[in-house]
């Protein structure tokens, strides 16, 4: 069984001294005129997809997204995903490590970004957003002295005015700047912790805050409580197992901490509907 391809921004082969965690591309440039359609990967970099029009599929971590004019796709370093494209879809395709962003307020910009994998903006919003990319895309292109300099001024922008503009465009998304930094420490500490911690109060705890005030901030920011959010990542760890590796059932329920085997297989059939072997067989 093969594993699932850990893409990087540029090939080894294709390399450039001082300026390889970074890569724009229209969409219509990549398309060439012919559908696309990319296997399950995933990214050891940050990737933005904004579709000024199109039609597709965009599959994040197993969950299925239309693709739509006027959105924007993101997802973060070790994310699965799975792509798809019509001929004559148009838009951006970005990507960046970490490394690329300044320490301090860039980083900061796009993990806050990052807290939601799809974003369905009005037209004038993501026409600024548009511009922005265009001239990130020019700079990259022409290579003109000063350019990554240029690009990283333009990224941060864009990241400042897409987060302006997601929360515009969405009236339940009235958090404060605690509340989206709790949110992201929360799911920070699920992505290395839930192998060994599946309990709600352990999570409020390794936070300082009690189960309550943690439920109130995942209720209101993804309209989910805590402990759905730690149900969701079990499954989520258990796919990418079924997936990406031979492992026996029994050993992928060993490495998310269940000693008990056959509640794992219930647990994953009562919230997905198949057993682990039947999710594997039918994803491949």
């Amino acid at each position: 069984m093969k594993s699932i391809p850990i893409r990087s921004i540029q090939p080894q082969q294709e390399k450039t001294f001082g300026f390889d965690s970074f890569k724009i591309r229209s969409v219509s440039e990549v398309l060439s005129g012919k559908d696309l359609n990319q296997d399950l990967h995933r990214h050891d970099f940050y990737f933005f997809l904004a579709v000024t029009k199109g039609a597709g599929l965009h599959a994040i971590d197993f969950i299925k997204h239309t693709v739509t004019q006027h959105s924007i796709f993101i997802m973060r370093p070790g994310q699965v995903h799975l792509l798809q494209l019509k001929a004559g879809s148009e838009g951006y395709l970005l990507e960046f490590n970490k490394e690329f962003l300044s320490p301090v307020n860039g980083n900061q910009l796009v993990r806050k970004a990052a807290t939601r994998n799809v974003c369905k903006l009005e037209k004038k919003d993501f026409n600024t957003l548009s511009t922005t990319l265009q001239n990130m895309l020019e700079e990259y292109q022409a290579k003109q002295e000063g350019y990554e300099n240029v690009i990283r001024a333009n990224l941060e922008i864009f990241l400042t005015r897409f987060l302006r503009y997601r929360q515009n465009s969405e009236a339940a998304a009235k958090a404060n700047s605690y509340q989206q930094e709790k949110l992201q420490e929360f799911m920070d500490l699920l992505e290395t912790k839930i192998s060994a911690t599946k309990q709600v109060a352990a999570y409020a705890d390794m936070m300082h805050l009690s189960p309550f005030q943690l439920n109130s901030i995942t209720k209101s920011l993804v309209g989910k409580t805590v402990a759905e959010l730690i149900e969701a990542q079990i499954l989520l760890e258990a796919k990418r197992y079924l997936v990406a590796t031979s492992n026996q059932v029994n050993q992928i329920a060993f490495q998310l901490g269940y000693e008990d085997v056959s509640y794992f297989i219930r647990f994953f059939k009562k919230r997905t509907g198949q057993t682990p072997e039947a999710f594997r067989k039918n994803s491949h």
